[in-house]
């Protein structure tokens, strides 16, 4: 921040909703972060505003909402890299970046055409950084080209510090023996409910009903207790890992996977609510799992695993002693990282707290934004 003073860092924010909303509100609460940013364009699924045509309304962080609500030019995303380039290349001193909030594989697609045009990419979508190998290898090959750099902290654990912490226990050259954690918001709030060390009696499927009625699950359940999104973030947290860079050519596709959404409720016809109605239906399975976890002293967990010596990726519901940091220290929806290398060893390095929220997701896409300054 030493230089914020005398930079100032032009943001193209795609996506305003909960996220989106929330850090141009955290950028706007501050005289100093106001200062240090300048809003040229913000869009939502329907319009967009901007500051990159000659004839323009001035867009800043307290008249942003208000004007997106008047427009009605297209958000025309597919045209936002030229159009971005072609601004900075009017003054090649000028620094840009494209922030994605955004869940959309179109947007992520994008993130080699603004790298090459020199264009920042940050963003907490993980759809970039956890699909097909080749994206990435191309978002990688655009940066290393221009020198744009694509940073997604938020896309692990929101705003807690993970990748970060990772690229650093790499680029000092420590080596990564496993990486073990809860990384499901969703997942840590039904198990720490379901499966305690004094034991517990709730059913399996209460718990998701009220987790769903709470907002912690999506809208369908289902999306969350397939292991879908714990395998997304094990492919991003692996190719950050040398010896496992290209080790998932389909991405999270190439993920072990434990679902744990019953056989008979994966259709894509059955609803969230159906989903909800039916799974009692399958309480008496997940208490089998849940008693004999009990009668070795051990809570369920669902866990994401990167074991760099195995080369075993997986997403998975694993038991833990009772008296393990994953069965002790998780509260809520919290998560919990450990990372098992040749320093820290035979105590892990552990990271844990909020890994959901608009606050705290926003807060890690701003971190990543001042790392541009």
């Amino acid at each position: 921040m030493a230089s914020a003073a005398n930079k100032v860092l032009n943001l193209a924010v795609i996506g305003v909703g909960l996220v989106g909303g929330e850090l141009l509100n955290q950028i706007g609460s501050s005289p100093s972060l106001s200062r240090a940013f300048r809003l040229v364009f913000a869009s939502n699924s329907r319009h967009s505003i901007s500051a990159l045509s000659t004839h323009h309304d001035e867009i800043t962080f307290s008249n942003w909402k208000e004007l997106l609500a008047k427009s009605t030019a297209p958000p025309a995303l597919q045209d936002l890299p030229r159009l971005l380039g072609e601004f900075k290349g009017n003054d090649s001193s000028a620094q840009f970046a494209v922030v994605d909030n955004t869940s959309s594989d179109d947007v992520a697609a994008l993130y080699p055409a603004f790298l090459k045009h020199g264009i920042h990419v940050v963003t907490p979508n993980k759809k970039a950084y956890s699909s097909d190998l080749q994206l990435y290898v191309d978002i990688a090959a655009a940066s290393a080209e221009t020198g744009a750099k694509f940073l997604n902290e938020s896309t692990v654990g929101a705003g807690l510090p993970i990748i970060s912490t990772l690229k650093d226990l790499v680029a000092t050259g420590d080596k990564i023996h496993k990486i073990e954690g809860v990384l499901s918001g969703t997942l840590s709030y039904i198990f720490n409910e379901y499966s305690k060390p004094q034991g517990g009696s709730q059913q399996f499927s209460s718990i998701v009903r009220v987790a769903r009625e709470k907002g912690y699950t999506e809208p369908h359940p289902g999306d969350d207790l397939n292991g879908a999104d714990v395998a997304r973030k094990l492919t991003i947290l692996s190719r950050l890992i040398p010896e496992l860079k290209s080790s998932l050519p389909k991405g999270y596709q190439s993920v072990s996977i434990t679902s744990l959404v019953p056989e008979q409720l994966s259709a894509p016809s059955v609803t969230g609510d159906e989903f909800v109605q039916r799974l009692p239906e399958f309480d008496a399975q997940f208490d089998n799992l849940k008693t004999s976890a009990e009668k070795d002293g051990q809570v369920l967990r669902y866990v994401g695993v990167i074991d760099v010596a195995k080369g075993v990726i997986k997403a998975a519901l694993e038991k833990y002693p009772s008296d393990h940091a994953f069965a002790t220290s998780l509260g809520g929806s919290d998560n919990i990282i450990a990372f098992h290398t040749e320093r820290y060893s035979p105590r892990p390095l552990i990271i844990q707290g909020a890994g959901a929220g608009a606050a705290v997701t926003a807060m890690g896409v701003l971190s990543d934004l001042l790392k541009l300054l």
